[in-house]
């Protein structure tokens, strides 16, 4: 057992020695580093093939016309998705994904947009 997996299962609240629970915090812990890692590589691969140009940006953000505006309709949903009952939250899952998901593509836009496109034009 690394000592990282021995941190993690402390940080988690657990503090017995069994081996059995130490190795399945390190089950969790290694699992949880390959979802991260593998949403990362999706996430990437979108913005990849956005960063061709504006117009494929746009589409995806639709109906915003800009980045700012895509971040206040993502920021508006999830402030409403808070304050739903639980059971409308279970419904809205896809619908919270997609507003996150617009949310990190805006930001990244807005941010890299301005150097990104113009570079492909020329």
């Amino acid at each position: 057992m690394d000592a990282l997996s021995a941190q993690f299962a402390r940080d988690c609240g657990y503090s017995g020695d069994s081996p059995a629970m130490l190795a399945a915090f390190a089950a969790i812990r290694r699992d949880g580093i390959g979802r991260a890692r593998l949403g990362h590589g999706q996430r990437k691969a979108l913005a990849d093939r956005l960063k061709l140009g504006e117009a494929l940006f746009l589409a995806a953000i639709r109906p915003a016309q800009s980045a700012e505006e895509a971040l206040e309709d993502a920021a508006r949903f999830i402030a409403c998705y808070r304050n739903m009952p639980r059971w409308r939250q279970e419904r809205r899952g896809a619908d919270l994904a997609r507003a996150r998901q617009q949310l990190l593509l805006a930001r990244f836009f807005r941010r890299y947009g301005h150097c990104l496109w113009p570079r492909q034009a020329a």
